[in-house]
């Protein structure tokens, strides 16, 4: 594999995680998967980052694994293909949804299908580009969604609507899926990008402390008893109350000015 088929950049806050095959329509590899491993464990370690980004280059945002691997896989044992998914590309969801407490967005940049899609489903906000589409494709090929989709799915559009697109394989646009709740926002092909880093730069500039926990008490909250998730948030709020951001909040709120966060608090 090149290092060019999977890029890491980081600029004033930002990670801009990049599927680079283009000609493949960024469908993924081993090689890129673990590569992909790597950066977002790299990104959640570096303080200096404070929100990621997930996008793709060309006219395709991912249409899952790569074809070769697909065969590869097959000709292998049950055993071998389940922890062949366990250990390489299940470990993303699981790095997102149980470890990487800063924000995620996914700039779709085009058709997401299968395991392309149920990357950017595992993502905590999806932006599309107007000539997105989205399909979980799995049907056509007589399997199941293997990198989550049967679990994000159905957490995001309701479980009718999600089993009749993981039963039937369809595509729908990305004006369905903003009607749907699949995707957050629809922007024009050549603003998506621009106006994902716009929000982003609006999340680098806010109450760090404050965003991370909100994440993990969202998360963590889908798993708990109301009991549970109050006793929890009560904890956020007792040392979210004791940051340098809360105080500038307070601040910028007595002198009539937009508060200046600069988290400090480790």
């Amino acid at each position: 594999m090149s290092a060019q088929e999977i890029l890491l950049e980081k600029k004033e806050g930002i990670a801009t995680i990049t599927l680079n095959r283009p000609e493949k329509m960024n469908a993924f590899t081993l090689e890129m998967i673990d590569r992909w491993v790597n950066f977002l464990q790299e990104c959640q370690q570096d303080d200096a980052v404070k929100v990621i980004v997930l996008t793709g280059s060309g006219k395709a945002f991912c249409t899952g694994g790569d074809l070769e691997l697909l065969e590869k896989t097959a000709k292998s044992t049950p055993l071998a293909s389940k922890n062949f998914i366990w250990k390489h590309i299940q470990k993303i969801p699981l790095l997102l949804w149980e470890v990487i407490d800063k924000p995620v967005i996914a700039a779709i940049n085009g058709t997401a299908v299968g395991a392309g899609l149920d990357m950017a489903l595992m993502c905590d906000l999806r932006f599309a580009a107007e000539s997105a589409r989205f399909s979980e494709g799995y049907i056509r090929l007589g399997l199941v969604p293997g990198d989550g989709g049967a679990y994000f799915l159905p957490r995001l559009i309701g479980i009718a609507k999600a089993l009749e697109l993981l039963w039937t394989g369809d595509f729908i646009d990305a004006r369905e899926a903003h009607q749907l709740g699949l995707v957050n926002r629809v922007y024009p092909d050549d603003k998506l990008l621009e106006e994902t880093y716009k929000f982003a730069e609006r999340l680098v500039k806010g109450p760090e402390v404050a965003i991370r926990m909100i994440k993990r008490a969202v998360y963590q909250g889908l798993r708990m008893d109301l009991r549970a998730a109050l006793d929890l948030i009560s904890s956020h709020f007792a040392i979210a109350q004791f940051t340098d951001d809360h105080r500038e909040g307070l601040k910028a709120i007595k002198e009539r000015r937009p508060p200046v966060f600069m988290t400090e608090d480790k």
